[in-house]
């Protein structure tokens, strides 16, 4: 079912609490204006640095829990990277952040119930947490498969194991769970639950590998994206990435607008990073459409 879309909104929030989750950090924000118009699948946009920042661009992070508590709390799970996300992992309780949100193209949910393989890997596995729960709300089954390197960067083991029918763990390096990859445990566990859909978050190479796997099973996949943002709202263009449309042709589409969730086996996730020759307006390819870039493609 398509969701309909949500106006954004900019809020001051506060934080109420931060903790540490294995490799990864957690950070709960009152942010009642974006937790009320909430749907999984939805990111925020987040102002680092302060004031007086020289980090400009904002940072985004998608959505792990949303709560009442407070008037509306949002949850954000991420890991270390850079300059941006460390100076977010020293905030304390009652700090100021400015968030705006929700962004995106959520989740789309089945009208009636049906069985659901959800995948996640790193922390990428925080984003279907609420998704499960509107699942479930709609009598789906649910069924789990999280993977990451190693156990401390398996993020949810034990909310899996709680919510779902079944919940499969890999780590490459076999400290959790079986030995391998999130693709390798994907086929059984597909079958075993006689999957209808399958959903999946987490780094573009488990994302391609996990469209493969549901293509083979011809089930269909929708999987958010990981791409670099620096705006979130559109205007920027450096979250591009090539999309085939319902007529066939390929564009470059912009994964925090028309995204970040897309119809797997439409991601040309082969090319990501380039404009392949046949996409709408490349050079020496297609002509350019008036409007063409804006056309929806999920």
């Amino acid at each position: 079912m398509k969701e309909t879309a949500v106006t954004p909104v900019q809020v001051t929030g506060t934080v109420l609490t931060t903790r540490r989750v294995d490799a990864y950090h957690a950070l709960t924000v009152v942010a009642p204006g974006i937790a009320e118009r909430f749907r999984p699948g939805h990111f925020v946009s987040v102002a680092v640095g302060g004031p007086h920042t020289s980090m400009p661009t904002r940072r985004v992070f998608s959505v792990h829990d949303v709560k009442p508590d407070y008037g509306g709390t949002v949850e954000l799970v991420f890991a270390v990277r850079g300059r941006g996300t460390s100076w977010l992992a020293e905030r304390k309780a009652r700090d100021s952040l400015d968030l705006v949100g929700p962004l995106g193209r959520p989740f789309p949910v089945p009208r009636d119930p049906c069985a659901c393989v959800l995948v996640g890997g790193e922390y990428g596995s925080a984003s279907l947490f609420a998704l499960a729960d509107t699942l479930q709300q709609r009598g789906c089954r649910v069924d789990f498969v999280l993977g990451a390197a190693s156990a401390d960067r398996v993020f949810g083991a034990l909310r899996a194991r709680r919510m779902g029918e079944t919940t499969t763990l890999t780590t490459e390096d076999g400290s959790l769970g079986l030995r391998g990859r999130v693709t390798d445990a994907l086929p059984s566990v597909i079958a075993d639950a006689r999957a209808d859909v399958v959903y999946a978050c987490g780094p573009m190479a488990m994302l391609r590998g996990v469209t493969a796997v549901a293509v083979e099973f011809d089930i269909p996949v929708q999987v958010s994206v990981e791409e670099s943002m620096a705006c979130g709202y559109g205007v920027c263009m450096t979250c591009v990435l090539p999309v085939i449309g319902d007529d066939g042709v390929t564009r470059m589409v912009r994964s925090c607008v028309e995204g970040p969730v897309f119809r797997g086996e439409r991601v040309r996730f082969e090319d990501i990073g380039t404009i392949p020759f046949d996409a709408l307006g490349a050079p020496g390819g297609r002509a350019q459409e008036g409007g063409a870039h804006t056309r929806n493609v999920s």
